[in-house]
């Protein structure tokens, strides 16, 4: 009987310790859908055009104030046109961008990003690498993000060709001339948590 309970001790003891040793995972802290905002802008030979997307989910991975980690979705359905006001093309660039020649959003309804690599690059920053996923198709884009408080900001570049949307690219027709639609396109977050 004395021996077990010492066994028993000595188990609470060691395994007191290890637990306490064990290291804490990081705060998923949960992005507020609806303050949080994504900003595209496109360019052609002739001008640009920006808009919003919705994120219909996200989070932020934290190891005490220190970012380390995100994952995202976004809601590609909810793809609007702001510098066009209704009846000046809105509509029709709205269902252009919805068509299978863009983002095929009938079916790939949704885009993701989530980090696999982040490095802090200064205070407040950090040179986030991450998968994007569009129109089911996944590429590593690499990106700086800057924290303070409860928010956050990024800017992507992102090449549209990377995920098979072509239309209007001159790399892969010598036709347009000034009707190109450039390849790459800007993505400016910003989150609140």
């Amino acid at each position: 009987m004395k021996k077990n309970t010492l066994s028993f001790v000595f188990a609470l003891v060691f395994g007191a310790t290890a637990f306490a040793s064990t290291p804490v995972d990081g705060e998923k802290k949960t992005v507020k859908t609806e303050t949080s905002t994504v900003t595209w802008k496109g360019y052609k030979f002739a001008g640009s055009h920006d808009g919003k997307i919705s994120l219909e989910s996200g989070a932020l991975m934290f190891d005490g104030d220190k970012l380390t980690g995100g994952e995202f979705v976004v809601d590609m359905t909810s793809i609007t046109v702001e510098d066009l006001k209704a009846g000046e093309g809105k509509e029709k660039l709205e269902g252009h961008l919805n068509a299978d020649d863009f983002f095929g959003t009938s079916n790939y309804a949704t885009s993701q990003l989530v980090f696999t690599k982040v490095n802090a690059s200064g205070k407040n920053s950090y040179k986030v690498t991450g998968d994007l996923t569009i129109k089911g198709i996944t590429k590593a884009v690499t990106f700086d993000i800057s924290v303070y408080g409860s928010k956050a900001t990024a800017t992507l570049k992102v090449d549209r060709t990377d995920f098979d949307i072509k239309y209007g690219s001159s790399n892969f027709t010598d036709t347009l001339k000034d009707k190109a639609i450039y390849d790459e396109f800007d993505l400016v977050v910003d989150l609140e948590f």
